[in-house]
């Protein structure tokens, strides 16, 4: 049996509909799952152990036969280390049935399988009592549950439900409890993702809708490494707030909830960001804690352990304002059963207020519904809007006729600005119209740019007022793509829009190039990484389930990370590998490309980062991928706003450096799907 499934297809910029097998969404899952990252994490696994030890003590203390429910097992990893510190019994609970049967086997290969149960179901949907999924209820819980801003998963109402139904009162819990921070910060660099600021240019500014600077954007978490996001990025207004905890131990409630702390501003200053993370205390003594901090609140930053899972927060407050130095604060965190958000006040107001359950932050501007975080920082980095504005410069002439083709580009708006003679803009998308129009009438230039609600290939000349296009302008950006090739639907654009194209048209850009290197993972390498063992229980099952869904398809194509969170090293030069020439239409036949690139660092080689470099004009250039030349020690410095693909080996290589061992490409770029294949080999030469 076949189920129709949405690929990438940057022909039709978007899906095509493709008949899978019936496996494929399995596959996918399991693919991209991030237990492999999780094995990886010793830190969480070596606290997890301890608090478990504890737990299972303390029990058999009171005299007490030790049951066990772990929810969200996973592995079956912490049941196994539950059983071993001496638990009688778990229960293992793991929604996902293909982890489910993974778990079985670990349990059934470690010899675990007359203590942990595994039960495929939801914790809300088991039932307690003789003949039911759990005999009796449970004296220890053990749960994770959590993602980036802890709760998002879930967490509340499971612990709520397994409170009231599964577990004894007095259980113990591991972990024990949890506890939020939050440190209120002023930032250029995090405030250009929040908001659409103003660009200089012609003497003059381009000025955000009205609407956007009095929206409070989306209520979603910006999930970060902010370990990768340098102390001199920002400046601290005040200091490291505890916000709230949650007891996991005694019965919790999901409701919504509202709390505040106090402090003085540190410093003067615009508070407009707030960081978030937190700790996980293990046991009740608190000795035990597993923290989600960055990095630079370590005193050696190299302490820090590194994880995918879970990372760190960051909030943009609703309306931001101008503090003074030793001005009495109070941050307040709202939450309800599955996100937060935060508000600041005076503290006098604040009191005045109580503890008020503040709205969630939803975006009234439409601006935040239709550029993402990454895309509004694009759209705010004055180097590359710099590039492009060179650019139209170069090519502009009076007599311009402009057509632009991009999602929510304000490339028209700059083409006009310019003078251009007249200037058109693709819209397929309404919303996406609208914020354009928005920023034409925050500029008094309704009318100056004419939007159309009309694809390339339906577009005629009398929508152009018969006039021909003489330059055609792109980013190329568009709202649909996940890797960098995907924006090559500007190409077939170019292609649907040759008959509307005077013989000499410029197009902008005229190229991209596809380029490759071969990297070294300072800590990426984990989520792809096999993990045979983990403290010291076999989980070969597990691997051998992911290695088969990676097989299925996915090791055979490369993947999207924004790899400036992810530090990695050149092991190889940047290469050039493909070029699509835009002033022409897309080709008939494929075009190949193959060759090798030899290492000149020695290294652990992990895999190939790929992305497009365009060029605007001959003398211009804009690269999503590296933003710098790769220094002497091979560091790369990748741009903020864009992924770029991954391509994981199986298993890396170790390479010494030398030119008599080298990378073998091959790379196609399939004209009827506008998808780019890829294959890659390390050998001698």
């Amino acid at each position: 049996m076949s189920a129709f499934c949405g690929r990438a297809k940057p022909s039709v910029c978007g899906f095509d509909c493709v008949a899978e097998g019936e496996e494929y969404d399995y596959h996918q899952e399991i693919a991209r799952s991030s237990y492999a990252d999780m094995l990886y994490d010793q830190d969480r696994n070596k606290k997890y152990y301890e608090g478990i030890r504890a737990a299972v003590a303390h029990v058999k203390a009171r005299g007490e036969r030790v049951t066990v429910l772990d929810i969200g097992t996973g592995t079956g990893l912490l049941s196994m280390m539950a059983v071993t510190a001496g638990a009688d019994f778990c229960y293992a609970v793991e929604v996902f049935k293909p982890m489910a049967d993974a778990a079985k086997c670990i349990v059934e290969k470690n010899g675990f399988q007359d203590k942990i149960k595994i039960i495929n179901k939801h914790s809300t949907d088991i039932s307690v009592g003789l003949g039911k999924d759990m005999e009796l209820k449970a004296n220890v819980l053990i749960t994770e549950l959590f993602d980036t801003e802890l709760i998002g998963e879930g967490a509340l109402p499971s612990y709520e439900h397994a409170h009231r139904n599964l577990v004894q009162e007095g259980c113990v819990a591991v972990p024990h409890k949890a506890t939020v921070y939050a440190q209120l910060v002023d930032s250029e660099l995090l405030w250009s993702w929040a908001q659409l600021q103003p660009i200089e240019m012609q003497g003059t500014q381009l000025l955000p809708p009205p609407a956007m600077g009095n929206c409070s954007g989306t209520h979603s978490v910006c999930d970060i490494q902010l370990s990768q996001i340098s102390p001199h990025s920002f400046t601290l207004l005040g200091p490291v707030c505890t916000m709230f905890s949650v007891d996991f131990s005694k019965p919790v409630s999901s409701a919504p909830q509202s709390y505040s702390s106090q402090f003085v501003a540190q410093t003067s200053g615009q508070a407009r960001v707030v960081l978030s993370w937190w700790d996980l205390d293990m046991d009740p003594s608190g000795t035990i804690v597993c923290t989600m901090a960055p990095s630079w609140t370590y005193s050696n930053p190299k302490m820090a352990p590194w994880r995918d899972h879970w990372m760190q927060s960051v909030y943009f407050l609703p309306a931001p304002c101008r503090i003074d130095k030793g001005e009495d604060l109070s941050l307040t965190v709202c939450h309800d059963d599955y996100s937060l958000w935060y508000s600041l006040q005076s503290s006098s107001r604040q009191h005045s207020k109580g503890n008020m359950i503040l709205p969630r932050p939803s975006c009234t501007c439409q601006a935040h519904l239709v550029w993402d975080r990454p895309r509004i920082g694009e759209l705010n980095d004055k180097v590359r809007t710099e590039s492009y504005i060179n650019a139209l410069r170069n090519v502009l002439k009076e007599d311009s006729v402009c057509l632009g083709v991009s999602d929510g580009s304000l490339l028209p708006v700059f083409a006009h600005l310019l003078g251009a003679k007249k200037v058109f803009s693709l819209e397929n998308f309404s919303m996406t119209k609208q914020v354009i129009e928005q920023v034409l009438d925050a500029n008094s230039l309704r009318g100056q740019v004419e939007l159309l609600d009309i694809s390339p290939e339906q577009l005629t000349s009398k929508d152009l007022g018969g006039e021909q296009i003489s330059l055609l302008i792109g980013e190329p950006y568009f709202s649909t793509s996940l890797l960098p090739w995907h924006s090559l639907f500007f190409w077939y654009c170019r292609t649907a829009l040759a008959g509307l194209l005077r013989p000499d048209a410029t197009i902008l850009p005229c190229s991209a190039t596809l380029h490759m290197v071969a990297v070294e993972f300072q800590d990426l390498w984990r989520i792809r990484a096999l993990c045979n063992t983990c403290e010291g229980f076999d989980v070969t099952p597990m691997e051998e389930m992911i290695q088969k869904s990676l097989d299925f398809r996915e090791s055979r194509e490369a993947e999207p990370h924004p790899l400036w969170e992810y530090p990695c090293r050149a092991l190889t030069k940047s290469s050039a590998v493909m070029t699509f020439d835009f002033t022409q239409c897309v080709p008939q036949q494929p075009l190949i490309s193959h060759g090798s690139l030899p290492f000149i660092r020695s290294g652990h080689c992990h895999g190939l980062a790929v992305w497009l470099e365009y060029d605007l004009t001959t003398d211009v250039s804009v690269s999503v991928g590296l933003t710098k030349l790769i220094g002497d020690q091979g560091l790369c410095e990748w741009s903020r706003h864009s992924k770029q693909g991954v391509y994981f080996f199986r298993s890396g290589w170790e390479t010494s450096g030398t030119d008599r061992e080298a990378v073998f490409y091959n790379f196609v770029f399939d004209p009827n799907s506008g998808n780019v294949e890829m294959d890659f080999d390390v050998k001698s030469n």
